[in-house]
């Protein structure tokens, strides 16, 4: 399954994105699905994540800012992104968790 990434863009500081990454074929079968994201000279990094029993979990800088949701029926994962701040800036990515094969990112830049 091919997982591409899009919504990024460019936003001012307490602006808000949407993230959608659609899959090629059926998710149902991941119990797990994230959103990561690398910052310039960074290590990637887990920002959200859900589970097909609709657990989600987040990274503290993104809790109760982002929120994690996934349409099995659609193949698609989403991420919605408020009072994004200028440390959000990165290149955005969703995977299955364990999965080491990477997509396309959608890169997010937040302005200030």
């Amino acid at each position: 399954v091919q997982l591409q990434a899009c919504g990024g863009g460019l936003v001012q500081a307490g602006g808000s994105l949407r993230l959608s990454c659609q899959a090629s074929g059926s998710i149902s079968n991941f119990f797990a699905m994230g959103w990561f994201r690398q910052a310039p000279g960074k290590t990637r990094e887990l920002v959200a994540h859900g589970t097909k029993a609709g657990a989600t979990a987040y990274a503290g800088s993104v809790r109760g800012r982002f929120t994690f949701s996934r349409d099995d029926a659609e193949n698609t994962i989403y991420l919605e992104m408020n009072s994004l701040k200028l440390e959000d800036t990165a290149m955005y990515y969703c995977n299955v968790l364990g999965n080491t094969i990477w997509g396309q990112g959608t890169e997010v830049t937040v302005s200030s």
